[in-house]
C-alpha cells in the first residue's frame, strides 16, 4: 500500500469518526451514531473523504442510492438485504428528529415505491457545513433550541397529510398517504360493513404505523413472523369464524398461486378458517393481474363496493377444506 492510498484510508476513517461525532453531538444514542448510521450521514451530505463538511450539500437519495455511495467513496460492501437496516437503524431516525425529509419532491409517495427518497433539511445542511469551524458550538446551541420547534412542524404537516381509517366505533388509526393506504381505507371502511359485517379488524399494514389487534391476535394463536409477508388488512368474522387476508392492490401484489399456498403457511396454526381476498380500485387495475389470480379466492373492486367476483364456483366467500383449522 503506497503513502496514497494510506492517507485516503485515513480520511475515509476520519469522516467517519466526525460524522459519528455529529450524530452524538445531536443527541442520537449510540446505535444510532454507530458505523451504519455515520455513513448514511455522509451519503446524504454527499461528503466524500476528501471533502470539507463545509462542502456538504443535500442531495435527493433513496437508500439504495446510500448504499452506493458508501460501497463507492468508502469502501465498504453492504448487501442489498442491508436495506431495512440501513432503514430502521439509521434513516428512519434521522427522519423522525427532523434532520431528514421524506420525499420532499413529491411528499405523497407510496412507502414501498422504489422512487422513495430522502433528503437532508435545511437547517441540518447549514449545521453540519460549520462543522469544524469556530461557528459550530453557536449553530449546533441554536439548531438544538429550534429542534422542538421543527419536530413539531414535520408531526403537525404529517397529520395532515395522514389518511385516518374507522377501525371500529371508538377506534380511529392513521396511515401514510400515498400508495395502497387510500384503497385499504376503502377495504376497511367499505368492504367490512358490506361483506364482513361483524368483522374485527385485527391487522393493518403500513410501513409507517403498523396496526395490530394483539388481544384478537393471541386469541386466534397468530404468530406474526417479521421474516413474512403479511397481507395489507386481516379481518376476523367472529360470527362464522373466517379470517379474512386481504392484499390491496393498486401496482403488484395480487393473491396468485404462490402467495395462497405462503399464506396458508404463515396462518396454518390460527384457529380459524382462511378467505383470501385481493381488492382493486378500479376494473382497469384488475384487468392486468386476471391472469394472475389464483383460483379459490374472491376479488373486490372498490368502485363498484356492493358486488364480489368468486374465482371459482363451489362456494362463495368462504373458507375451502384445505384451509379450514381442521386440515393437516
Amino acid at each position: 500500500m503506497d503513502d496514497n492510498q494510506r492517507g485516503f484510508n485515513a480520511s475515509r476513517k476520519e469522516k467517519l469518526t466526525q460524522a459519528k461525532t455529529i450524530l452524538r453531538e445531536l443527541g442520537f444514542g449510540s446505535r444510532q451514531s454507530n458505523d451504519i448510521a455515520g455513513y448514511t450521514l455522509l451519503a446524504l451530505a454527499n461528503v466524500r473523504p476528501n471533502l470539507e463538511w463545509s462542502e456538504a450539500t443535500a442531495p435527493l437519495c433513496g437508500i439504495k442510492g446510500i448504499i452506493d455511495f458508501i460501497k463507492e467513496y468508502y469502501g465498504v460492501a453492504y448487501a442489498p438485504n442491508t436495506r431495512e437496516t440501513i432503514r430502521d437503524e439509521a434513516v428512519k431516525y434521522f427522519v423522525a428528529a427532523g434532520l431528514v425529509l421524506a420525499n420532499p419532491d413529491q411528499p405523497d409517495r407510496a412507502t414501498n415505491s422504489g422512487k422513495f427518497v430522502y433528503q437532508l433539511s435545511n437547517e441540518t445542511l447549514e449545521l453540519i457545513k460549520s462543522f469544524n469551524t469556530d461557528q459550530w458550538e453557536s449553530k449546533l446551541h441554536d439548531y438544538l433550541v429550534k429542534l422542538a420547534h421543527i419536530r413539531q412542524e414535520l408531526d403537525r404537516a404529517r397529520r395532515v397529510a395522514d389518511i385516518s381509517i374507522t377501525i371500529s366505533p371508538t377506534k380511529t388509526i392513521h396511515v401514510s398517504p400515498g400508495g395502497q393506504n387510500p384503497l385499504i381505507k376503502a377495504i376497511i371502511e367499505q368492504f367490512c360493513p358490506r361483506f364482513v359485517k361483524d368483522g374485527i379488524i385485527i391487522y393493518v399494514g403500513d410501513a409507517r404505523n403498523e396496526y395490530r389487534d394483539e388481544n384478537y391476535m393471541k386469541q386466534l394463536g397468530i404468530v406474526l413472523n417479521p421474516a413474512s409477508k403479511m397481507p395489507d388488512v386481516i379481518v376476523y368474522d367472529q360470527q362464522r369464524k373466517w379470517l379474512l387476508l386481504i392484499e390491496a392492490v393498486t401496482s403488484a401484489g395480487p393473491i396468485d398461486g404462490k402467495r395462497r399456498q405462503d399464506l396458508k403457511e404463515v396462518f396454518k396454526n390460527n384457529s380459524a378458517g382462511l378467505v383470501f381476498v385481493t381488492a382493486f380500485k378500479d376494473r382497469k387495475t384488475m384487468r392486468r393481474f386476471l391472469d394472475q389470480i389464483s383460483w379459490e379466492t374472491e376479488v373486490w373492486i372498490a368502485e363498484h363496493p356492493d358486488h364480489i367476483i368468486h374465482f371459482d364456483g363451489e362456494r362463495f366467500l368462504g373458507p375451502y377444506p384445505d384451509t379450514q383449522p381442521s386440515h393437516s
